[in-house]
């Protein structure tokens, strides 16, 4: 027995629109004006989007609760699995007092907290979103920022900020493959568009981080930084988007950008230097250190190795073949009917829950955590004890995280989301304004910029031959205003605040949400102006086979 996705159960798509944004809406309300906890506002927005979905949309009971445990399991894994094996690393070097260490040096290669923000908010982040993606960026920068001083909502805030450009490829890649399996346009043309797309922001992102960061007049005065950064990464995404193909285009571009930064710090230096004021508890004093000054990097080395190599298709698919097994959720699978004009003809969702140990994210993490703990001097046993310690740390925002995807799978499977994005899609002339906030919608409600494109991806293609545009761009403007998505969306606010959480003054979801909501509404829209000017007055820079 099959249950079909209604998008206007009220007889009116607006209506029904506003009926289906209650969840979300709960969830933000919750968090950003009442201060309330992040599980708590996670289940409070749940329980609504129980309501609508089996009160408004009619949805079987049983599909609901199979819904939200499908999202509950996705939370946990690979998702909670990233954050846990990423603040293992960081409290690992912690333990060992090797981030003191890393901390000096960093400070030696330029003790300017902005610049600081570039090398690790920006560019680091986006080797590693393009190497691994789920949160791990925002983890990981995060930890690091604060290691280096900067307050718990500042580092919350960049990571966040930081982790928007690169998010299309993000995964080597993954975001656009999907795209472009579900429009069934051609992978190279879309990865070609939306590298005409996102490099305009790669360039304003640096710039606009660091005004964030330090206000305006603190950004004028790095402005070479701002620009090398965002230039080297911007024309590198070019480059490699256009003329090679996704996979490799925010690993490439990274690695640019952090070696045109050091090779500026050789040269130029800001004259007002803005330091942090390391406090104790930016990264806690632990065993004297003895041994050469660059072991401190090793465990960030394992980490970029691991997590490339995890990354690599033959890795993947050789750890797969050893253990990957996949279950079809129980009353879920095949079960519910997408249906015109989200795609071409109805068709069933699938729900097949992977648990690939072996090849996860999360494993090359912890994989890199116990080959560090090794070389740093541990004993197994300290290394299995700092490994509870950040078990028990993380527990709650464990639980969180699965109850905001179980949030998310509910909105999706019901067809509430896709009801939003629906409203959009019938702006006429003006859609190609909404089209990247589709994206940026799809982002918000489900944490990924993959799963936006499976949402979406095929609604953008669709509206756009009925309107007479080109599908290659609006399918791209899916992706590139997701990625402006990426910093409000649920899972990634409370993964930043996990990464900043257990210090002084550290942020709760809401404050952390409260300090990005504008930024990512102001980008998306700047993303709007573009596809615009593309649609209308620059088609040619819309590749064309």
């Amino acid at each position: 027995m099959t249950w079909s996705q209604n998008y206007s159960p009220l007889g009116s798509i607006g209506l029904s629109a506003l009926v289906a944004a209650l969840p979300i809406v709960t969830l933000l309300g919750l968090l950003a004006f009442y201060h309330v906890r992040a599980q708590v506002a996670a289940l409070a927005g749940l329980l609504v989007a129980f309501g609508v979905a089996i009160f408004v949309y009619q949805m079987p009971l049983s599909l609901t609760l199979a819904s939200a445990g499908y999202g509950a399991a996705f939370g946990l894994f690979p998702i909670g699995w990233i954050i846990l094996n990423a603040i293992f690393i960081y409290n690992l070097t912690v333990e060992t007092g090797q981030f003191r260490v890393l901390q000096k040096q960093v400070s030696a290669m330029s003790g300017d907290r902005r610049i600081q923000a570039l090398l690790i908010a920006f560019s680091f982040g986006a080797f590693i979103e393009g190497a691994a993606g789920f949160g791990a960026p925002v983890a990981i920068s995060g930890a690091l920022l604060i290691g280096l001083g900067f307050r718990p909502l500042e580092a919350a805030k960049l990571a966040l900020i930081g982790n928007t450009a690169p998010v299309a490829y993000g995964a080597l890649g993954t975001p656009l493959i999907t795209l472009a399996k579900i429009t069934e346009l051609d992978l190279q043309l879309l990865s070609s568009m939306v590298g005409r797309q996102l490099p305009v922001f790669s360039l304003i992102v640096p710039f606009w981080l660091i005004a964030a960061q330090a206000g305006w007049r603190g950004m004028v005065a790095v402005w070479p930084a701002c620009l090398v950064a965002g230039g080297s990464f911007g024309l590198s995404q070019f480059l490699v988007s256009n003329f090679i193909g996704p996979m490799l285009v925010d690993i490439i571009s990274a690695i640019f950008s952090m070696g045109a930064i050091v090779v500026l710090m050789k040269f130029w230096r800001p004259k007002d230097m803005q330091e942090n004021a390391v406090t104790k508890d930016a990264a806690p004093e632990a065993v004297p250190v003895d041994g050469p000054a660059w072991k401190a990097w090793l465990p960030w080395v394992f980490l970029s190795v691991f997590v490339f190599l995890w990354g690599l298709p033959v890795i993947k698919k050789a750890l797969n073949a050893w253990f990957a097994p996949a279950f079809e959720m129980p009353l879920l699978h095949k079960a519910i009917m997408r249906v015109p004009p989200v795609v071409v003809q109805p068709e069933a969702e699938s729900a097949i829950f992977t648990f690939n140990a072996l090849s996860a994210t999360g494993t090359a993490l912890l994989f890199a955590g116990f080959l560090a703990g090794v070389v740093l001097g541990l004993k197994p046993l300290q290394i299995v004890k700092v490994y509870g310690r950040t078990f028990w740390s993380v527990r709650v925002s464990l639980l969180t995280i699965a109850l905001m995807l179980a949030l998310g799978f509910t909105t999706k499977f019901s067809g509430t989301d896709t009801t939003m994005g629906l409203v959009m899609a019938g702006t006429g002339w003006w859609f190609p304004f909404f089209s990247p906030l589709i994206g940026w919608l799809g982002v918000a409600l489900t944490g990924s910029d993959t799963s936006s494109n499976v949402l979406f991806g095929n609604l953008q293609k669709v509206t756009a031959e009925q309107l007479g545009l080109s599908p290659i761009l609006m399918a791209a403007s899916n992706s590139s205003g997701g990625v402006m998505g990426k910093m409000i969306d649920a899972q990634s606010i409370v993964v930043a605040a996990v990464a900043t959480g257990g210090h002084k003054d550290s942020p709760d979801a809401g404050t952390v949400l409260r300090s990005v909501f504008w930024h990512s509404v102001a980008l998306a829209l700047l993303v709007g102006v573009l596809v615009m000017l593309q649609a209308y007055l620059w088609p040619w820079m819309i590749p064309t086979q």
